[in-house]
């Protein structure tokens, strides 16, 4: 069965269209949630759906990749210390929800099960996955 970003409808592809032609007639502004809503004429869900579906069909489609902070919203960014900035955010934000899965579920799965084969498998990947996003978070361009 093809993974979820190769099992768009029809529907999330026009909305996802919408979106793209919003925020393209947006730039270099960007849109929050609820203008890019209005904007759209299309329900949350809709844009929801329509967000997911552009995210995975930008780099297939080369338009410039879509970013969202707090103070500009949804936009298309070509700016390389802005799309850096966006991109070690968001590896900070995975580092912390890796982080948490294994203080909360992995750990305790661990000192139940010491020698379960799957926890300790588990456990080194996430400690090779939680090591390797602290080394791109700390990252500084010098």
């Amino acid at each position: 069965m093809p993974r979820a970003s190769q099992r768009r409808s029809p529907a999330a592809e026009r909305h996802a269209d919408t979106v793209r032609k919003v925020l393209f007639e947006a730039r270099p502004a960007g849109l929050a949630f609820d203008q890019l809503s209005r904007a759209s004429a299309l329900s949350p869900s809709q844009v929801r759906a329509g967000l997911a579906c552009l995210r995975d069909t930008i780099a297939e489609r080369a338009w410039p990749p879509l970013i969202w902070s707090r103070a500009d919203g949804y936009k298309f960014c070509s700016d390389p210390a802005e799309l850096q900035a966006y991109e070690v955010a968001v590896i900070r934000e995975k580092l912390t929800e890796i982080r948490r899965f294994i203080t909360g579920v992995v750990a305790p799965h661990a000192a139940l099960q010491p020698k379960g084969r799957w926890i300790r498998h588990l456990n080194t990947q996430l400690s090779s996955v939680e090591s390797t996003l602290d080394v791109i978070a700390d990252y500084i361009d010098a």
